[in-house]
């Protein structure tokens, strides 16, 4: 699944009630996520300063280029966390039921965004409607990191969201 570059210039401004729950948000990258070749979404990260911490707010924001079932979304992020190591098996569990739960299926012009709320989780949204929250900083560490840990298994995605290539 290759990366190619979305231009973090013309990112759409944040939902206001994510703007709201987390002021002073810049956008610092984005990229484009590719499967097949096929574009499934452009992604921004938008935080206070460069880098990345879950002890800071930041938000991920993903405009779907496609359409993408509910379910299967949450099935890609627990895939993605276990692959990384980053929760046993209950905790996967708990919370790919709680993706399932949250998730809407998508189509092509929508937006997901998550917030990152430190020392409490993450807040979702679809379209700028609030849709659900999980509560757990540890997964919030572990979702984020799909995109943002080292580690991820997409890498040149990672370095275009945190601003660190730069856009061609």
């Amino acid at each position: 699944m290759p990366a190619a570059a979305a231009d973090a210039r013309r990112a759409p401004a944040l939902p206001v009630a994510v703007a709201e729950l987390a002021p002073d948000l810049r956008v610092q990258g984005g990229g484009e996520l590719r499967f097949l070749g096929l574009p499934v979404y452009d992604s921004y990260y938008w935080a206070g300063a460069r880098g990345h911490s879950t002890a800071d707010p930041f938000a991920l924001d993903l405009h779907y280029r496609r359409a993408l079932n509910g379910e299967r979304i949450a099935e890609r992020s627990i895939h993605e966390i276990e692959r990384a190591g980053g929760a046993g098996v209950a905790e996967l569990a708990r919370w790919g039921a709680a993706m399932k739960a949250i998730f809407p299926d998508v189509g092509k012009g929508d937006r997901l965004t998550g917030v990152n709320l430190p020392g409490r989780g993450v807040r979702f949204f679809h379209n700028g409607k609030p849709i659900g929250e999980i509560a757990e900083p540890t997964f919030a560490r572990a979702f984020f990191g799909i995109w943002l840990d080292p580690g991820t298994s997409q890498p040149e995605l990672r370095r275009r969201l945190l601003g660190e290539r730069p856009i061609p």
